[in-house]
């Protein structure tokens, strides 16, 4: 699975290298990424936040189907 995510990383770093409205997305959702890490870092139970993170990107995706 690593090699799998390695190679994925790889080409969003290629297309983020090549194309600068790409980069400007890699960029903001990094400091999303970010944001959120910092988030779940504050909490007691980091598992928890971690959880509820997860469930807000993954509603935040299903919007914008």
């Amino acid at each position: 699975m690593s090699v799998l995510l390695r190679k994925i990383a790889r080409y969003v770093a290629q297309i983020a290298a090549s194309n600068p409205e790409a980069r400007e997305k890699a960029v903001k959702a990094a400091r999303g990424v970010v944001q959120e890490a910092k988030q779940i870092a504050k909490e007691d139970d980091r598992a928890y936040a971690a959880g509820r993170a997860f469930r807000r990107a993954f509603d935040k995706l299903k919007r914008n189907r």
